[in-house]
């Protein structure tokens, strides 16, 4: 592990999953120091509100809290990793899919914070084909996402879901 190394894991996290725990519990094994940057996502529409995703993520990340923080942003992800002293930005590969346009990303990142490394990091085999679009789709139409989400999320969830009138 590189010491005293702060790495920011960017995203909306419109459920946490699963995959994106297994990133972070990944990436503390690389770094000091991991911040859960939670997105605003004024580009996305979000199931969830900004305040409801950062508590599942703060319960998500609850085993690694010695070492991950979970925060909020909104703006360019530029100034809230320089503003936190990061010096890598971590970032989730599922598939070959994804590659094309976090590769881009990551250009476009190391030309904004050319300080900042960007590390990717895949998840377990058992996690590589979820995505937060494909939960948030399987639970509005009444399936089951126990084996993509922890129990809290699952939870949280179902609760939307009801609340959405869409049982």
């Amino acid at each position: 592990m590189a010491s005293n190394v702060i790495a920011v894991y960017p995203g909306t996290f419109d459920p946490i999953t699963l995959g994106h725990e297994d990133v972070v519990r990944r990436a503390t094994q690389l770094f000091s120091k991991v911040i859960v940057a939670v997105a605003a996502g004024h580009h996305k529409k979000a199931l969830f509100s900004l305040q409801e995703r950062i508590e599942m993520a703060r319960e998500a990340v609850q085993p690694f809290s010695d070492q991950v923080t979970v925060e909020s942003f909104s703006g360019l992800l530029r100034d809230f990793v320089v503003a936190r002293g990061g010096k890598a930005m971590v970032r989730g590969l599922r598939a070959v899919t994804d590659f094309d346009y976090e590769f881009q990303l990551a250009g476009m990142n190391r030309s904004l914070m050319p300080d900042v490394e960007t590390v990717f990091l895949t998840p377990s085999d058992k996690y590589q084909f979820i995505s937060s679009t494909f939960v948030r789709e399987i639970a509005m139409l009444g399936g089951e996402v126990h084996k993509f989400v922890s129990p809290d999320v699952e939870k949280q969830l179902a609760a939307k879901v009801r609340s959405l009138g869409r049982e």
